[in-house]
């Protein structure tokens, strides 16, 4: 199998894009692909991307549409990639180590449509809150 060549393009920390040499196209073609912008992060509708002839002119490429996307962006958007990138490594880690995550732990407390968080097994608790419930389905044209 042959092996692609490729690199990611960073911008600090921050992974910007990539310029990659493409697999599986006729050799008419252009050859080469990139793409510049970044998720989360990057203000809507602004990632680019195109392909190119060689490397040289996807680098030219990426360029132009990266002034064109620095020239928008705040520390904001990449902050916001960066706390991504930082969730997915302590999610991973927690996976590795055999953690589930909160989501992932069954259990039987709910918040009621009042606001009022309460145990569904606790039949008590349940009576108290299925009024709320209900009536909050029925606002909400959730059929049951």
């Amino acid at each position: 199998m042959e092996e692609r060549t490729g690199w990611h393009v960073y911008y600090t920390d921050v992974c910007i894009g990539w310029i990659a040499a493409r697999a599986g196209v006729p050799h008419e073609s252009d050859q080469w692909a990139w793409s510049c912008g970044f998720y989360p992060g990057a203000p809507q509708h602004a990632e680019r991307d195109g392909t190119a002839v060689d490397f040289e002119q996807a680098r030219a490429r990426f360029e132009v549409a990266w002034r064109d996307l620095a020239g928008v962006l705040t520390e904001t958007n990449l902050q916001e990639w960066r706390d991504q990138r930082d969730w997915t490594e302590r999610k991973y880690a927690m996976w590795a180590r055999g953690e589930k995550l909160p989501s992932q732990i069954p259990s039987s407390k709910m918040r009621c449509p009042c606001g009022v968080e309460f145990d569904s097994h606790v039949l008590a608790d349940n009576l108290a809150h299925v009024p709320h419930i209900t009536a909050a389905q029925r606002r909400d044209r959730i059929a049951r």
